[in-house]
């Protein structure tokens, strides 16, 4: 149902660094780039949900939204530790450490929240059982 989403950073370069170091990670690499903005789409193949970076279109200061975040989901919540901890060495900041939110059981949210150097919003999650 989601092709790609975006999100708007102010220095391009700084921001590939980190998603290339982030994404690959888990399997992702650039499978896009444009000059105009430094548009940049990573995934894992083109066809599947991506995740793009860019300047904004209008050329004014990107700013986070507030409210706004991208899930990304995982099979294992080692997974989930090892990427929020990716994240955070490569200077993202926390916004809330691995853990479960609710119950243990089977409808189990596991989840870790940050924010890239720029201040957008991820999440790293798996529902089920640990």
């Amino acid at each position: 149902m989601i092709g790609y989403v975006t999100l708007g950073v102010n220095d391009i370069e700084k921001a590939q660094a980190y998603y290339d170091a982030l994404l690959g990670e888990i399997g992702g690499k650039r499978l896009m780039e444009l000059e105009e903005g430094g548009f940049t789409l990573y995934g894992a193949e083109m066809g599947a949900p991506s995740l793009a970076i860019t300047q904004p279109y209008n050329g004014e200061a990107a700013v986070p939204g507030n409210g706004n975040m991208i899930a990304i989901p995982f099979e294992q919540r080692s997974q989930i530790d090892s990427f929020y901890n990716k994240a955070i060495e490569l200077g993202g900041s926390d916004e809330g450490a691995p853990g479960v939110r609710g119950d243990e059981g089977p409808q189990a949210f596991y989840a870790a929240y940050f924010r890239d150097p720029e201040g957008n919003k991820l999440c790293a999650f798996r529902v089920g059982p640990a």
